[in-house]
């Protein structure tokens, strides 16, 4: 490798992330190493521009692996035309098919498994270098703070739990330490992220600290909004209500996958919670926190999903009312424990569900945003397209939920806080002036 390592460094490598943003947290901090260690490294979504390309992959469901094999694909094709010199892939898709990968793709140069001794950047590098720096994919004024690895739940349709192995917190002096230097870097809004946020700290503390985590944080002065990802229904920890409530700093939004509502599915699926126990959760959350936005996913189609059961996920998703929402068609994965259950959906009935329930989300969505009108909020700007410039209120996340366009006679700096006036609404996007 010392021949190649050498030729490395006078490359430019690209680092292609797939999946979500636990897999960016874990590109940023491959980046920032390569970085420091003297590679010319940059975050990009194809190889164009690029020497060598690393592709982190994904694997949770079959569309994800499907764009991962896609990229690698398009990837291989440059480099039989001489566009790219090498290709490495990792990420949780090596994790689970290494072996089928290597047999299937041999023009890749090398298949590793990502962990968090870095043995990736210490076999580019060809020398051991510990974890050092991220460097960001994300505009520099939000980033992604990755709480833990790998996940203890027993949700027979997910993988997860084998590919990244069991539940392990971060210490909260290691994560105050990342957050941090991301305020050091102008990170206002940290994101905390993990296969389940509500698990935190019960494997090294033997007890609950997410909201211990979430008070830290805030303690940081440039930290200005703290938003909560992929909270685990079931045991929801209370003081999580509570210091969502009263700290100022956390984001009166909190994405919370269900899944579903009947408990027969949910019984099925392990999720270790039944439908009373959910409906009691949301009228909780909503009681404590009057103004809370509630983002959640179902999947459709699960085994056994005949039309009644689905018509009463579709009776819940009408009732609830759901801020945001996103919706999944069943992906049978196999090794997981749903594989071989019986009563399989037909893939045109889960597309179907899938539509209508997203029709009636986003009729919810539209009467919501209308509602807006004539009311001034607190937007953070992302970035300008065009006339508009981009922003998002507290309720909304990068990437997946509603933003706000916003006309302006003045400029504006990208990642500052302003308040503007709605003047119009559609189904998930809102237009404001300042």
């Amino acid at each position: 490798m010392d021949k190649n390592n050498f030729y490395l460094k006078k490359l430019k490598i690209a680092i292609i992330t797939l999946g979500c943003p636990k897999n960016t947290v874990d590109s940023e901090y491959i980046a920032g190493t390569l970085k420091n260690a003297g590679f010319n490294v940059f975050h990009a979504y194809s190889h164009i521009n690029a020497d060598a390309v690393i592709i982190n992959t994904c694997a949770f469901i079959l569309d994800a692996k499907q764009e991962s094999i896609d990229v690698i694909l398009e990837c291989i094709q440059a480099k039989n035309k001489n566009q790219l010199k090498y290709i490495f892939v990792i990420g949780c898709m090596v994790k689970y098919y290494m072996h089928e990968l290597q047999k299937a793709l041999p023009e890749v140069d090398a298949f590793w498994e990502f962990n968090i001794n870095n043995n990736i950047v210490n076999k580019l590098a060809n020398k051991i270098i510990n974890k050092n720096d991220r460097l960001l994919s994300t505009p520099k004024h939000y980033a992604y703070l990755k709480i833990s690895e790998g996940c203890n739940r027993k949700c027979s349709f997910c993988l997860i739990p084998q590919i990244r192995g069991k539940y392990q917190s971060n210490t909260i002096e290691n994560l105050i330490e990342e957050a941090n230097k991301l305020a050091n870097k102008g990170v206002k809004e940290i994101i905390l992220v993990a296969q389940d946020t509500t698990f935190y700290g019960k494997d090294i503390y033997k007890k609950n600290k997410l909201a211990e985590l979430l008070r830290a944080i805030s303690n940081i002065e440039n930290i200005q909004w703290i938003r909560l990802h992929y909270a685990y229904p079931a045991n929801f920890p209370k003081d999580v209500i509570n210091e969502i409530f009263e700290n100022p700093k956390i984001c009166k939004y909190i994405d919370i996958p269900l899944q579903h509502i009947n408990d027969n599915i949910l019984k099925s699926m392990q999720r270790g919670i039944t439908k009373q126990d959910t409906i009691k959760l949301i009228e909780l959350l909503r009681k404590k926190i009057p103004k809370i936005g509630i983002r959640t996913t179902f999947i459709v189609g699960f085994p056994g999903e005949t039309k009644k059961e689905y018509e009463e996920l579709k009776i819940f998703v009408k009732e609830m009312r759901f801020e945001r929402m996103g919706i999944f068609t069943y992906s049978r994965e196999k090794g997981t424990k749903s594989y071989s259950l019986k009563n399989n959906v037909p893939n045109f009935i889960k597309k179907q569900r899938a539509e209508e329930l997203m029709l009636i989300q986003q009729e919810i969505s539209l009467e919501n945003n209308l509602s807006l009108i004539g009311k001034t909020i607190k937007v953070i700007i992302d970035r300008k397209e065009g006339e508009y410039y981009i922003g998002r209120t507290e309720y909304d996340s990068p990437e997946i939920d509603n933003e706000v366009l916003i006309t302006s006679n003045k400029k504006i700096d990208i990642g500052t806080f302003i308040e503007v006036k709605i003047t119009k609404a559609e189904e998930f996007d809102i237009y404001a002036k300042y």
